[in-house]
């Protein structure tokens, strides 16, 4: 195996002249470089292109496996080469030649295209748990935007019509009529309420970071770079973990499951569902609904909140949540037994979709510890392929 030959050795450098993308490429963030920012192309459109801010890493195929060179790429230690080589404060970037001057192990082909093999079959599960949830949540997302953004079992049976898509126990439940409101129509029978009233606004806290006790311990510690995409909804796991003094000794508090987490501040309006037992920061508000259980009905209300709020802005950034937002944004409020409805239509759906990020996180560690160890050697493929080939 060649232990160290240079990307530039066996891969066109990265150029702002070739933004053109091919199959094959990998793309790679050159500003902030992280594993989120990078991407194998599979199968591109003929015009596509890389913006400024993108390198494009071509592979020379008497050389390197495309896929491999995406592997190694992925990297964790690769990823931390591009960090150290960052330049700038306000958008740290890596230079092209920084990227080529970059060192990687080089086997001989048919051993990359069979690392390239086992590691891709781990990501092609992962993909397709992310495609499953993305259906799945779109289920869901319509679901609660037909019942309660359009009112459309109620327009049907204003309209002297069955509502499309449920049985005649959950239709009898709708009214047929509507009344006017400061929101416009909304069901007869129906609230309009600030959002706040529908909610406990919980806060979060950060333990203090010069004290040793608070920090690595086993309770997770939520901040916005923990978010998960729309798609995935909850959130299992983080970056950061505190201890239980921690949390004794700090303004946060442990959120249970089915908690709804909104970032307030810095990246504003992002939102998610605690899967497991956790605690968040003061940049945070965690948000409990008063009438459902599960706490989907509030997830998706406030979704609905931050769709509100960037409306009024006109789709620009707003910079900070208050609870006087909160308050001040006025919501359709159905009686309960819409919200239960909803959390039994819903819940297989949505537990579905938390089973399936509690499998592409094992995926993903068994990837990461996997990629680094076929690169280098250390394992062999015969001994992990049959594992492998078995998961995925």
């Amino acid at each position: 195996m060649v232990e160290r030959p240079k990307l530039m050795g066996f891969a066109e450098a990265p150029s702002r002249a070739r933004r053109l993308v091919r199959e094959g490429d990998t793309i790679l963030s050159t500003v902030r470089p992280n594993r989120r920012s990078m991407f194998f192309i599979s199968a591109p459109k003929t015009d596509w292109v890389v913006s400024t801010g993108f390198a494009v890493l071509r592979p020379k195929p008497d050389l390197i496996d495309p896929r491999y060179l995406y592997t190694c790429v992925f990297d964790r230690s690769f990823t931390n080469y591009l960090v150290s080589r960052e330049k700038g404060a306000a958008y740290p970037a890596v230079l092209p030649e920084d990227i080529s001057n970059a060192a990687i192990k080089l086997p001989p082909l048919p051993e990359q295209r069979a690392i390239a093999c086992i590691l891709g079959s781990l990501d092609d599960k992962i993909e397709a748990n992310r495609r499953m949830n993305e259906t799945l949540e779109a289920i869901a997302r319509a679901l609660f935007k037909s019942w309660f953004v359009d009112f459309d079992p109620v327009r049907a049976k204003a309209e002297g019509r069955e509502p499309a898509g449920m049985d005649a126990e959950t239709a009898a439940l709708f009214p047929d009529s509507f009344e006017e409101t400061e929101l416009g129509e909304v069901p007869k029978g129906w609230e309009v309420k600030s959002f706040a009233d529908t909610v406990e606004i919980i806060g979060g806290g950060t333990p203090k970071t010069s004290i040793d006790g608070y920090w690595n311990g086993d309770i997770p510690w939520f901040s916005v770079v923990d978010a998960p995409r729309e798609s995935d909804v909850w959130v299992i796991d983080t970056e950061k973990k505190i201890t239980l003094a921690g949390v004794e000794n700090s303004s946060t508090r442990i959120l249970p499951q089915g908690t709804t987490i909104i970032s307030a501040r810095g990246t504003v309006g992002r939102v998610a569902l605690v899967g497991v037992p956790m605690a968040m920061n003061q940049s945070c508000y965690g948000l409990r609904g008063r009438a459902d259980k599960k706490g989907f009905f509030t997830y998706f209300s406030t979704r609905a909140v931050v769709s509100n709020l960037l409306q009024k802005t006109h789709g620009s950034v707003f910079d900070t949540i208050t609870r006087d937002t909160l308050k001040g944004v006025i919501t359709v409020s159905p009686p309960s037994q819409f919200v239960r409805e909803f959390e039994q239509s819903t819940a297989v759906l949505l537990e579905r979709i938390r089973e399936n990020n509690f499998e592409f996180h094992t995926l993903i560690a068994l990837r990461d510890a996997l990629l680094p160890k076929l690169i280098s050697g250390t394992i062999r493929l015969k001994d992990v392929e049959p594992v492998v080939m078995r998961i995925s």
